[in-house]
C-alpha cells in the first residue's frame, strides 16, 4: 500500500473551523445524511499535488464499481501493452512464392483482438491481395481466433456469474462486432435487426471468402476455421490503436470493447492465449507492482457488468493518482474520459455549474449501483481526484446520479455555488 493512501485511511483530517475543506466536508455530509436507509457509500476526494484530503466517507468500503471497473481494464492495458500498441487482424499464408499469382494452400485470417474490424476492412484487404497480383487461392479461407480462449461469454469464465447482460461473443477474430444483420420483410415493410454470430471464426472466414470472390480472386476451397501454421507470411493487416479502443471503452462505456481489451491483456500476460483468468491476474499484478491500494479489490471482467467486481473509492483514487503522476499513461486515460456536460456518458450531466467542462470522469451503472470517478479542475485551478460509489435499495438510479453530480459540482465550485438546501 502506498504511503499516501495509508495516511489517508488511518489518520484524521485535521482542519480548523471555517477552512474551505471543513466547509466541504460539512456540506457533503449534509447531502449524504439524507440518503435513504440501507444506502452504502464510499466517497473520496483528494488534491494529489498538496496531499490534502478534501473529503472522505467510508473510503475503504468495498462496493460494486459497475463500469468504473473499466478504469482498471484500460489503465492495466496501457501499462501492459504500451500506449502505441496496435490491435491487429492479419492475413497469412504459408506460401512464400507468390510471383505466379497463386497461393498454393490455405489463406488464414487471424485475429489478435481487434474489435473494430468491419466487413469493409476485409474487402479492402482482399483488394490489396488483388493489387499484389494474387489471382487464385487453391486452398480454403481459414478463420483463426486462437489468440483468445473459446470462452466467448463472461458466464463461461466467471463462476456463478448471474449478470447475463447480452454481449456478442468475445473472440480474438471479430468482424462487425460479431453481429450479423437480419432483414425481415412483411407486407412490403422491411425490418432490420442484428443478431450475435454463433461461430466468430467461421463467420469471419465466410465474410473474407465473399470479399475475395467480389474482387475476382478464384478460390478452390471453402470457408473454414483453424489455426495459422507457424512461420506463415503476413500478406495484409488492419489494426486499431489502443488509444482509439480505450477512448471508446471509457467515453461510451462500451462493454463489448472492454471485454475484448480485457482478453488482449490476458494474452499479453499469459504469452499463449487471452483469457479472463489471465486478464484478472494481470490487473492484480499491475496494482501490486505499482503499489496501488487494492485492499478488497477484485476484478473479474473488463466491462464491470459482473457483480463480482469489487473495489472502494480509495482503490480507484489510488489508481487514478498513480496515473496522474505518470505522464506516459495519464494523457491516454485522461483524454479517454467523458467531459462533463459535453460528451460520452456525461453528456447530459453537470451541465449547470463549475463542473461542466472541468470534470473528466468514468460513470458506472448497474441495478442498485451507481458510481463516478475522475479528475476535476476547480475554479481556483486546483486539480482534484474524485471517486463516488453508491449502493442503494430504493429510489432510482437518476436520484443517485444527481447526488453524485451535486457533490462534484460542490467540489468544483468551492461553495461559491450550490448553496440551496438539497432535498
Amino acid at each position: 500500500m502506498n504511503f499516501f493512501i495509508l495516511f489517508l485511511l488511518f489518520s484524521a483530517i485535521l482542519i480548523a473551523g471555517g477552512n474551505p475543506i471543513a466547509l466541504s466536508a460539512e456540506k457533503i455530509d449534509e447531502i449524504l445524511a439524507k440518503l435513504p436507509r440501507g444506502t452504502r457509500v464510499s466517497v473520496l476526494a483528494i488534491n494529489p499535488l498538496t496531499g490534502d484530503t478534501i473529503y472522505q466517507k467510508n473510503p475503504a468500503q468495498v462496493l460494486i464499481p459497475a463500469s468504473n471497473t473499466k478504469l482498471y481494464t484500460t489503465l492495466t492495458a496501457v501499462n501492459k501493452l504500451g500506449k502505441d500498441f496496435q490491435l491487429k487482424t492479419s492475413l497469412f499464408t504459408p506460401d512464400r512464392t507468390l510471383e505466379d499469382g497463386v497461393i498454393d494452400g490455405n489463406l488464414y485470417l487471424k485475429g489478435f483482438g481487434n474489435p473494430l474490424l468491419t466487413s469493409g476492412d476485409l474487402l479492402k484487404m482482399a483488394e490489396e491481395l488483388r493489387s499484389m497480383g494474387i489471382m487464385s487461392i487453391n486452398g480454403d479461407i481459414i478463420g483463426d481466433d486462437s489468440y483468445f480462449d473459446k470462452a466467448y461469454s463472461r458466464e463461461d469464465w466467471i463462476e456463478d456469474e448471474t449478470n447475463l447482460a447480452p454481449l456478442a461473443p468475445v473472440s480474438a477474430l471479430i468482424v462487425d462486432r460479431n453481429k450479423k444483420q437480419v432483414v425481415k420483410v412483411r407486407r412490403k415493410r422491411k425490418r432490420i435487426t442484428y443478431i450475435n454470430v454463433a461461430d466468430p471464426a467461421l463467420n469471419a472466414a465466410e465474410i473474407m471468402y465473399k470479399a475475395l470472390k467480389e474482387t475476382g480472386i478464384y478460390i478452390g476451397g471453402r470457408p473454414a476455421k483453424g489455426s495459422t501454421p507457424e512461420g506463415s507470411y503476413e500478406l495484409s493487416y488492419r489494426s486499431a490503436s489502443l488509444q482509439e479502443v480505450i477512448s471508446i471503452v471509457n467515453k461510451r462505456s462500451d462493454n463489448f470493447l472492454a471485454e475484448c481489451l480485457f482478453k488482449v491483456v490476458g494474452a499479453a500476460e499469459s504469452g499463449t492465449e487471452g483469457s479472463g483468468f489471465h486478464a484478472s491476474k494481470a490487473v492484480k499484478k499491475f496494482l501490486d507492482h505499482n503499489d496501488i491500494y487494492n485492499e478488497g479489490t477484485e476484478i473479474v471482467d473488463g466491462s464491470g457488468l459482473s457483480r463480482f467486481n469489487l473495489t472502494s473509492a480509495a482503490g480507484i483514487i489510488s489508481l487514478l493518482e498513480w496515473a496522474y503522476f505518470h505522464p506516459d499513461y495519464f494523457d491516454t486515460i485522461y483524454n479517454s474520459l467523458s467531459i462533463a456536460g459535453v460528451d460520452g456518458t456525461l453528456t447530459g450531466r453537470m451541465k449547470n455549474g463549475s463542473a461542466m467542462h472541468n470534470f473528466r470522469g468514468k460513470t458506472g451503472t448497474l441495478r442498485g449501483t451507481s458510481s463516478v470517478s475522475g479528475y476535476l479542475r476547480t475554479i481556483s485551478g486546483d486539480d482534484l481526484i474524485v471517486s463516488i460509489i453508491i449502493f442503494y435499495q430504493s429510489k432510482g438510479g437518476n436520484y443517485y446520479k444527481a447526488i453524485e453530480d451535486r457533490i462534484v459540482g460542490l467540489l468544483a465550485s468551492e461553495f461559491i455555488e450550490y448553496e440551496e438546501e438539497f432535498n
